[in-house]
């Protein structure tokens, strides 16, 4: 049996259908492991080099195989790469009180390609825009003495749900800041 060359079309298509079903195993089966190698798809070219277990926690019948977010790795791995940096880009700039420019960047420059990318990166310029205000409320409060324990609470709140959100999108999942005011919509 030959390889199809390099950069050549496969002789047989996978429906998207396949994708939710667990693939015929090329070695011996492993009684009751119930697993299958992890696997993607890559549309132009056939399958890569595994499968997405069917015990993924997909919703059974109507799932279509598009990046509904209905399972984790429903979405492309630049999409999800995209929407992380949405998230991250944010440590990037907030030494000089501009956390803000990385997602405004990602919502600008990616956002128009990917309604994930854009939930993601208007999500995170949001919740960077109300770090901004929080700490300015706070930076005045340290007049009152509130502010020495107001601005620590809202650095130890943008690192946990900074990291939070970015772990978020790299599994394909929904994230929502927490004490967030939607400048964005």
């Amino acid at each position: 049996m030959s390889e199809p060359a390099y950069g050549s079309r496969p002789s047989s298509t996978v429906e998207p259908s396949a994708l939710l079903h667990e693939p015929p195993h090329p070695g011996p089966a492993r009684p009751g492991s119930g697993h299958a190698a992890p696997t993607t798809v890559v549309p132009e070219h056939g399958p890569a080099t595994a499968y997405l277990p069917a015990s993924s926690g997909t919703s059974s019948g109507t799932s279509s195989g598009t990046s509904s977010g209905s399972f984790p790795g429903a979405h492309l791995a630049t999409e999800r790469n995209w929407a992380t940096a949405a998230h991250l880009s944010g440590f990037v700039a907030a030494f000089f009180f501009l956390g803000f420019l990385g997602p405004l960047v990602v919502l600008v420059t990616e956002g128009r390609r990917s309604p994930f990318v854009r939930r993601h990166a208007v999500e995170a310029l949001n919740f960077n825009l109300s770090i901004l205000l929080w700490l300015t409320v706070s930076a005045v409060l340290i007049l009152a003495l509130v502010g020495l324990l107001l601005v620590p609470a809202v650095g130890i709140l943008y690192l946990v749900s900074t990291v939070l959100g970015a772990m978020a999108a790299s599994r394909g999942d929904e994230f929502r800041y927490p004490l967030t005011i939607r400048f964005v919509s």
